[in-house]
């Protein structure tokens, strides 16, 4: 593959990931990611087009609004960053075409649900559903993925999770998985197929598990709620490049 390549694509992940920035600062405020133009939240100056080149700008303004001077959350120099970074993964491990452009747009997606779902406490059904309508219909013309796999996977993700959810409430009397995280995981199954479903959730579980137990204490840990969704996310990223990996190794130790 042409080493050059690797240039513009890596550009245009940047600027998916600056987009993803405004993503994840308005759906939650249920505003618009398209209309009004990029705006300080500080003192509400609308952003010139050149403050608003991705990365650059941020290295050029030293992280501060150009108006007020007001800090800006690294967040979003993290966010620009991923986009390029995994923009240039997916073209490194799956090459030009549209799996990769399929790919990348999942992982983006991901990027911002674990985001979001960490700082709120929610997933956004605009991105949720819309990507389980994607997924499926990406498996009409994805050779890996058939129609009846992402089907189902959409199927038990979201059905098995409710389950979970509701066994869970019954043993606990308290609710234990939202809505949201139903519908993330049946985007998820769309996405992988029916396959990877119990892989993700076990790796979520297991990372959840493993944050709960080492990083919240003692009344914190009683009261505290676990971002689910923000575990689901990851798992699933890890699941889409070496899913098959993993279970090869897991089916091979028997």
């Amino acid at each position: 593959m042409n080493f050059l390549l690797y240039i513009p694509v890596s550009l245009f992940g940047l600027t998916v990931g600056s987009f993803m920035n405004v993503v994840i600062h308005r759906l939650p405020r249920g505003q618009s990611i398209v209309r009004p133009r990029s705006s300080c939240t500080t003192c509400g100056r609308f952003i010139r087009w050149y403050e608003n080149v991705p990365l650059l700008s941020y290295l050029l303004l030293r992280g501060r609004c150009g108006g007020c001077g007001a800090p800006i959350s690294i967040r979003y120099l993290f966010v620009e960053l991923f986009g390029g970074g995994l923009a240039v993964i997916v073209l490194w491990r799956y090459g030009p075409g549209l799996f990769a452009l399929f790919a990348f747009s999942f992982l983006m997606a991901l990027l911002a649900v674990t985001i979001i779902d960490w700082k709120h406490r929610i997933i956004p059904d605009e991105i949720s559903i819309s990507f389980i309508l994607i997924g499926i219909a990406w498996s009409f013309l994805n050779p890996a993925l058939s129609p009846w796999e992402s089907f189902l996977g959409a199927l038990a993700g979201g059905g098995g999770l409710y389950a979970i959810g509701v066994l869970y409430r019954v043993l606990r009397r308290a609710d234990g998985l939202g809505g949201g995280d139903v519908k993330l995981m049946a985007m998820i199954g769309a996405f992988l197929g029916v396959k990877f479903v119990l892989p993700v959730i076990v790796i979520a579980s297991f990372a959840g598990s493993v944050y709960g137990l080492f990083f919240m204490r003692g009344e914190r840990r009683r009261k505290a709620s676990v971002a689910f969704g923000s575990f689901l996310a990851p798992a699933a990223a890890l699941c889409l490049f070496w899913g098959t990996a993993i279970l090869a190794w897991y089916f091979g130790r028997f």
